[in-house]
């Protein structure tokens, strides 16, 4: 069972107890008895950041609120604290812990958050030696958080836990079709409408991109469209997601290597996930936004019929492509979606993929690469919210030079520019197919990881949901 996240302010008898104190106010913690308070203050002088105290009835874990420069580096401070205490809870095989905190900020909101990341596990296909962690539930206790508060970030959270769940699945259990399917259960839990398109509609549509990447396949490719659109919705034109959905990546006849490479490209629809995560927040939460996602499925295989290099085809759009380099494939179904969101006459289009090493090489595993023609209050909001939740983003230029390396003597593009900046050509490809407010998350760095960092974890991370959704949700409000 996922992790149970709520709001109480009733303490049980004997619960375990996370107290969250500012140094110097210990005595703040009327919870603790005398002679603890003065154990935890000398505790506090020695530097320590947390304190444990075992009642044998209970335990209680005395989370130190820890010195920043801002606010939001303070969240993300007790959000690492939150990963700390969950080893320790693992290690006292606790089942549930009530957070308090003492200085009267929602500090108790970013523990929690850390807290729950922190314990997500992925044992679907283990039949041995699955060690499930003990803790089952997190309670908020204080009664100056808003309980509507707690239940908007669990959900958000449920929503990581998801897009999680679909990036580790390998690709043996996760076609396109299967993606879709998986997609289906998605919309029928939280209440947004998924629509698919099979092979022959993405014929009839035109979408070139899609159809020669999948050329080398033997399963066929899906288009999803996800909407969530109630009624009380306060945008008049819908906003628009787009999310890479590349189930398995070999990088075609432009074949990958193997190691730290493609035995991990089951990974390569993370922007997929991603979107499909804030759509099923934003409809769990019921988010007073009109929002659509858009979703091009399909693997990259170097089969019989696969698209090889020097090949031309043809966009939805109408432009024509030279494709030089297979495993440049992501941009090349991205393309067709944003061609097809036009039809939206959206109010602004964000896409998340993992899209280039380049931009994984630019800003590693701490960043987001971003890029765009949305304008200045646009990107000032992403980064806004981003810097909220820690998932902080570097926006990149799509000056006019970058697109003479796309020129083709053949074609009107050709769909890999040289050896630098790889990620910003990426983009400057992109543009060519949006005639709207537009942004792009290269995810690469972020989305999965090969060694564990606190709360983020090993493996998927998430990357972009909790971003993406707490942009959206300020323009809601």
């Amino acid at each position: 069972m996922p992790t149970q996240l709520k709001y109480d302010t009733s303490l049980a008898k004997n619960t375990d107890l996370a107290i969250i104190v500012a140094k110097g106010q210990v005595d703040l913690a009327q919870e603790l008895q005398p002679e603890e308070q003065k154990y935890v203050q000398q505790q506090v002088q020695q530097d320590a950041k947390f304190v444990l105290l075992n009642r044998y009835s209970h335990r209680v874990y005395v989370v130190v609120a820890p010195d920043a420069k801002t606010e939001n580096l303070k969240n993300e401070a007790l959000r690492q604290a939150g990963h700390k205490l969950l080893q320790q809870l693992k290690s006292d095989k606790a089942e549930r812990i009530t957070i308090l905190d003492k200085t009267n900020t929602s500090a108790s909101l970013a523990l929690a958050e850390g807290l729950y990341l922190s314990n997500y596990q992925f044992n679907k296909h283990k039949t041995k030696d699955a060690k499930p962690s003990s803790l089952q539930t997190i309670t908020i206790a204080d009664a100056q958080v808003d309980e509507k508060k707690v239940q908007e970030l669990a959900t958000v959270l449920e929503a990581v836990y998801k897009v999680r769940d679909l990036i580790n699945e390998p690709h043996s259990h996760q076609s396109a079709t299967q993606l879709s399917e998986q997609l289906e259960t998605l919309a029928d839990e939280a209440g947004f409408e998924l629509e698919v398109l099979d092979l022959i509609k993405i014929q009839s549509l035109k979408m070139g991109g899609l159809l020669a990447v999948n050329q080398g396949s033997e399963e066929p490719a899906t288009f999803n469209i996800l909407e969530w659109k109630p009624d009380n919705a306060t945008n008049t034109k819908p906003y628009v997601l787009v999310g890479k959905g590349v189930v398995y990546d070999t990088g075609g006849l432009s074949l990958k290597p193997t190691p730290q490479s493609m035995d991990y490209m089951k990974s390569d629809m993370a922007g997929a996930a991603a979107i499909t995560g804030v759509i099923y927040a934003a409809a769990k939460n019921k988010l007073p936004l009109h929002i659509i996602g858009l979703i091009p499925a399909t693997d990259n295989r170097p089969g019989g019929n696969a698209v090889a290099p020097g090949d031309v085809i043809t966009m939805h759009n109408g432009m024509t492509v030279e494709v030089l380099n297979t495993d440049a494939e992501g941009r090349l179904i991205l393309a067709d979606a944003l061609s097809f969101a036009k039809k939206y006459n959206p109010e602004l289009v964000l896409d998340m993929a993992t899209l280039t090493g380049s931009a994984m090489r630019a800003v590693g595993k701490e960043g987001l690469a971003v890029m765009g023609t949305a304008g200045d209050d646009v990107m000032a909001g992403l980064k806004k919210a981003g810097d909220n939740v820690h998932e902080r983003i570097v926006e990149f230029p799509l000056w006019d030079e970058y697109k003479k390396q796309l020129d083709s003597d053949i074609a009107d593009l050709k769909n890999i520019g040289g050896a630098d900046a790889g990620h910003i050509t990426a983009g400057k490809f992109l543009e060519a197919f949006t005639d709207y407010p537009w942004v792009h998350f290269d995810i690469a760095g972020t989305a999965y990881l090969h060694a564990e960092d606190s709360y983020r974890g090993k493996l998927a991370t998430g990357s972009g949901v909790r971003l993406v959704y707490n942009y959206l949700s300020s323009l809601a409000r």
